[in-house]
């Protein structure tokens, strides 16, 4: 079976700085990566060449089968499921949630003269039954809580049953109620078999949920590592990942990363 992602050689070079430096990377079917680093590590602008939203400079880039620059990225981008705080800028904040996550189908922000079919009614029950927001429903979007607005956001992305779901940062800004509330849904969803590859981008070890199984790990637009992540995840990719001396530990399948003690010699 074909990758469902494969980089190669992959580089992004802006105003003579490179945001990509030959990154290798390949990702198969029933994944779940998180994709680890400090700001400035190369993240978003990875996240933006595997949603099809930017061209590499050099290097192949193969999406779901499709490579860049030799297919019509507005059809591969149908195939990709996307939730970020741009895309929730975009939402009207009178909309009612339930046509928040039903307008995904015609791939628009504020329903407004679209047809909807039944079978498009219930599958956005569904998923926002397996979310837990169904009592959301008929809420407006700007009454939302952060965390709520959240999970809506992953509803919405996961509406036209996509083959890759990119969740960006999807814990930033969260208090510790709503991102633990959003990572138990994150967890249900990496756990079903079901659900579509799925790519997440963090900052923090706290917020990788459970189920997720590897991890890629960047600095300064290059990989550190890159594997599963019960091998990859460890202190020392961590310290050089972040450029720091850190400690890493795991309890119940959760991690948790701080600064090492002064004259701690970090294992």
């Amino acid at each position: 079976m074909a990758p469902v992602i494969k980089l190669e050689n992959v580089s992004v070079v802006r105003s003579g700085k490179h945001l990509l430096n030959g990154v290798d990377w390949e990702v198969d079917e029933g994944e779940r990566w998180v994709i680890v680093g400090a700001n400035g590590a190369g993240k978003t602008t990875l996240m933006q060449v595997i949603g099809a939203t930017m061209y590499p400079s050099s290097g192949t880039t193969t999406i779901l089968g499709q490579t860049l620059g030799q297919v019509d990225v507005f059809d591969l981008r149908t195939r990709i499921g996307h939730s970020s705080t741009s895309i929730a800028d975009r939402i009207p904040r009178t909309e009612r949630v339930e046509d928040v996550v039903l307008s995904a189908a015609y791939a628009v922000m504020g329903r407004w003269r679209e047809q909807y079919d039944e079978e498009d009614h219930q599958r956005a029950k569904q998923i926002m039954g397996e979310l837990r927001i169904t009592h959301l429903g008929d809420r407006t979007f700007g009454t939302l809580s952060e965390g709520e607005r959240k999970r809506v956001l992953i509803a919405r992305a996961l509406m036209t049953d996509p083959e890759l779901l990119l969740l960006d940062e999807p814990a930033a800004g969260l208090d510790l109620g709503g991102r633990e509330d959003l990572i138990s849904s994150l967890n249900v969803l990496a756990e079903s078999e079901e659900a579509p590859v799925l790519v997440l981008v963090s900052h923090h070890v706290e917020e990788i949920p459970q189920g997720f199984t590897h991890v890629l790990m960047l600095r300064s637009g290059s990989v550190v590592a890159s594997g599963k992540i019960e091998q990859t995840l460890t202190t020392a990719n961590l310290q050089t990942t972040f450029g720091m001396r850190l400690d890493l530990t795991i309890a119940d399948g959760r991690y948790s990363a701080r600064r090492a003690a002064h004259g701690h010699r970090a294992q």
